[in-house]
């Protein structure tokens, strides 16, 4: 039987590499978010990093029912899980605001919202929500120190969102902030930095409310933030790695209490020389934009990756070390969210033993 909960204990038919997911870690860190935010009405999970119908499904089965997500893929999934509110937190432009519209039509019982932060495409969403007579519900989205997408909030937020809220086929539904940027690994520092960011987005609901508007949702924060805006009133929070966790938020923020609910299943293909190994998960297999080290691989750990190219990936040892080729690992990576998106299905395991798979439906545009 397995001696860890990542092995398997049959591996001769297993194709490396593969991705491997245990549903029942899943569950606790499912059950965790929901500790976490404390009132299940606050969460509004990102299923970026998952990207599958049935992880949807189990949050569903909690009574989850608002979800975010980053692409129409995404979203498309969501409305055919029959998810009651979906954010596309992602400003459709070009032909994507065509796809939104065309997914507002196809589920009319999923209540579909995006976000902007330009007037040009308030006024191109207004439009062609006026031509197919259908409201729409957009949420602003504010810069709070990331300088990736949003508005910041300032008074010019402030006349975005009045020009929302007097569009007669658009709903002004709230203030998105999202501040991913903020990843002290010291949680008071963390907790401090997240307060100062969020300063402005009270500052600015304020403003609004103050000028005869109103705010009635502010979407706020990833994974790493979420606990600390979940203690906030009327405020939405969007954990997303948290589900399957990796290895590079369980280092930074260890007092989360999340696990790690995926791995990848990896076989040395070479032993070019006596202090080197060569496994299968080359850039084509795993999230290749972070420094060295990509992955923590169990039994490897004090190791050094050396080289990464697209099928493989070469490691260094001090000493010479009994490795065989054929030998098999596991590897937590270091960013969960790409790596999913690189796989077609996802192994599910259970007590060491290949349960079934699951279609990663969303991974495409």
């Amino acid at each position: 039987m397995s001696q860890n909960w990542y092995t398997l204990d049959k591996t001769a038919d297993v194709i490396s590499p593969s991705l491997l997911v245990y549903p029942d870690r899943i569950e606790k860190n499912i059950q965790h978010m929901i500790a976490v935010a404390g009132d299940i009405g606050k969460l509004r999970p990102h299923i970026k990093t998952h990207k599958t119908a049935e992880i949807v499904k189990m949050q569903m089965a909690h009574g989850i029912h608002k979800f975010k997500c980053a692409t129409i893929t995404e979203a498309d999934l969501l409305g055919s899980c029959k998810a009651r509110d979906v954010l596309l937190a992602m400003q459709p432009v070009g032909a994507n605001v065509d796809r939104f519209f065309n997914l507002i039509e196809r589920y009319p019982k999923t209540e579909f919202s995006t976000i902007v932060d330009s007037e040009l495409c308030v006024e191109i969403i207004g439009k062609k929500a006026e031509e197919k007579q259908i409201r729409v519900g957009l949420f602003l989205d504010l810069n709070t120190g990331m300088n990736r997408t949003g508005i910041v909030p300032n008074i010019s937020a402030l006349n975005l969102y009045k020009l929302i809220e007097a569009h007669p086929f658009l709903i002004a539904r709230g203030l998105h902030a999202y501040d991913g940027h903020i990843r002290n690994t010291d949680l008071k520092e963390r907790k401090l930095a997240c307060d100062q960011a969020f300063e402005k987005v009270g500052e600015l609901k304020q403003l609004i409310e103050g000028k005869g508007g109103r705010v009635d949702t502010i979407i706020a924060g990833g994974s790493p933030s979420f606990p600390i805006h979940a203690s906030r009133a009327k405020v939405e929070v969007s954990p997303g790695t948290s589900l399957l966790w990796d290895e590079r938020y369980g280092t930074l923020f260890p007092e989360m209490g999340f696990i790690p609910a995926a791995a990848l299943f990896t076989r040395i293909v070479s032993r070019p020389e006596p202090n080197l190994a060569c496994l299968d998960i080359g850039h084509k297999a795993i999230a290749p934009e972070m420094n060295f080290p990509r992955v923590k691989i169990f039994g490897m750990e004090q190791a050094e990756q050396i080289g990464q190219s697209e099928e493989h990936l070469v490691v260094k040892f001090s000493e010479n070390r009994d490795f065989k080729v054929g030998d098999v690992h596991y590897a937590i990576p270091m960013h969960i969210c790409p790596t999913v998106a690189k796989y077609p299905k996802l192994l599910t395991v259970k007590n060491g033993t290949i349960t079934g798979s699951w279609e990663v439906v969303a991974r495409d545009h």
